[in-house]
C-alpha cells in the first residue's frame, strides 16, 4: 500500500465513517454554518477521502474552518458524518506537524457574551485532542 492509501485508511479508521455511503446530495454542506469560509465543504471532504485525494484537504484551511458543530451530521440522510471525517483529517495534520493550531487556553480570550455555547463545546473538543 502506498502512503496515500495508508493515509486514507487511517482517516477512515480514526473517524469510523464510511465515505462510500455519501451520495453527494449536498445537504450537509447546505446546513454548514462555516460554508462561506471553507474552500472544501463537508460533502467534498467525504468525496475526496473516498477517492484518496487527501493532499488538498491537508493543505487547506478548511480543516480549521470547520466549527465541529456536527450540523452536517444531523442533516445527512445516509449517516456519513462528514464532521468526523474533517476532524480525522485535522488530527492527521496535527500529528504530522506535531502541533495544534491553537490550544484550549487560547479560546477564552476570543469569547464574549454573544458567543454561542455550542462554539465553546466545539472549541474544547477541537483543541484538546
Amino acid at each position: 500500500m502506498n502512503k496515500k492509501d495508508l493515509l486514507r485508511e487511517e482517516i477512515i479508521r480514526r473517524s469510523g465513517v464510511n465515505p462510500k455511503k455519501c451520495m453527494k446530495c449536498g445537504k450537509c454542506s447546505g446546513t454548514c454554518p462555516a460554508y462561506e469560509e471553507m474552500e472544501f465543504h463537508p460533502h467534498q471532504f467525504a468525496s475526496m477521502i473516498d477517492s484518496g485525494d487527501i493532499e488538498p484537504l491537508i493543505a487547506s484551511e478548511s480543516v480549521y474552518k470547520c466549527l465541529s458543530c456536527f450540523a452536517c451530521v444531523e442533516r445527512c440522510p445516509r449517516g456519513v458524518e462528514p464532521a468526523k471525517l474533517i476532524e480525522a483529517v485535522r488530527l492527521s495534520v496535527i500529528r504530522e506537524k506535531g502541533a495544534n493550531r491553537m490550544t484550549a487556553n487560547d479560546v477564552p480570550a476570543m469569547v464574549d457574551e454573544e458567543t454561542p455555547q455550542q462554539l465553546l463545546v466545539s472549541a474544547f473538543r477541537k483543541y484538546t485532542k
